[in-house]
């Protein structure tokens, strides 16, 4: 019988380890500080930070952040968002806090360009964007489920997205993790 070939699993695949510091800053505040540094915000972004659900620590905290595929999570034919959430958890991984998002944004600033050359994505993440993992603020299928980061045509994006819990991630999306805090 021949070798099966597994794929890279995290720690041993390749990701992006990130320090990412947040809080102290409320929604309307960050919205400011986006627009001031030249992020795009789509309207979904827009409903998120603007929620009365959004909250944001006062105070300053770091995390460690870890992005990579959902194929280096160990699904190469892709997963429903519960799926790689568990994988992730199973790897010592977190979900992000939702304010993670918007503080990335202003953090990150030389993510690479991502759309184009690129077929328009209908119902799956865009080429070259980076979803944030983190927990769902409503569970109004309506409401934008959490944030992602693009650079489309040199512009910086922070975008909302919205899904249902039967959609499957492909192997080749990136997401954000928090690495779990000891």
């Amino acid at each position: 019988m021949p070798a099966v070939e597994r794929d890279p699993i995290y720690p041993g695949c390749q990701s992006v380890k990130r320090l990412v510091h947040v809080g102290g800053r409320n929604g309307h505040e960050l919205l400011e500080d986006l627009k001031g540094s030249g992020v795009e915000i789509n309207e979904l972004g827009l409903a998120l930070l603007s929620s009365p659900a959004f909250k944001a620590s006062e105070t300053r905290r770091s995390f460690v952040t870890i992005e990579l595929t959902v194929r280096n999570l160990g699904s190469p034919q892709g997963a429903t968002i519960s799926a790689v959430y568990g994988m992730a958890k199973n790897l010592g991984l977190s979900l992000c806090p939702v304010e993670l998002g918007p503080h990335l944004r202003l953090q990150y600033l030389d993510q690479p360009e991502g759309s184009w050359g690129q077929p328009e994505s209908r119902h799956r993440a865009p080429p070259g964007s980076i979803t944030i993992a983190s927990g769902v603020l409503e569970e109004d299928d309506d409401f934008p489920k959490g944030f992602y980061l693009r650079r489309i045509k040199g512009a910086l994006w922070l975008r909302g997205y919205r899904s249902d819990s039967g959609h499957i991630w492909s192997p080749e999306d990136r997401l954000i993790f928090c690495e779990d805090q000891k």
